[in-house]
């Protein structure tokens, strides 16, 4: 079993960045699949990226694509999500969460989720 902490997120101006973290606790942290996702008010919540266990592979939601980077250090249990040219569109509340399947876009596959942390982006 595995507990996820997101922080990292707030208010930024449209072309900016932010580095979101999420912390995980449990020493199997390497033996999961990490994905963030986000959800805009009256929207369903939607895949935005995920990484495999060691790292060497990730996988991205087209809107994000060549904007975000996902990456994890398995010596910290934690993973990041960089997001640049941030744009107004990407103002949700963002989710980490752990799957034992592999780099599953579907929230459904993933077992631990955290509370969420809100990223505003103002045009």
């Amino acid at each position: 079993q595995v507990q996820v902490a997101e922080s990292g997120g707030g208010l930024v101006q449209a072309g900016g960045s932010l580095r979101l973290s999420c912390a995980a606790s449990g020493r199997t942290f390497s033996s999961y699949t990490m994905g963030w996702f986000r959800q805009a008010p009256g929207k369903e919540r939607e895949f935005v990226a995920t990484i495999g266990w060691s790292g060497g592979r990730d996988a991205y939601a087209g809107s994000v694509k060549g904007r975000f980077i996902i990456s994890r250090d398995n010596a910290k249990n934690t993973v990041y999500l960089q997001m640049n040219s941030l744009k107004s569109e990407d103002t949700a509340v963002y989710y980490c969460a752990a799957s034992t399947t592999w780099m599953s876009a579907n929230p459904s596959n993933y077992d631990y989720w955290g509370q969420g942390t809100q990223v505003t982006v103002s045009s």
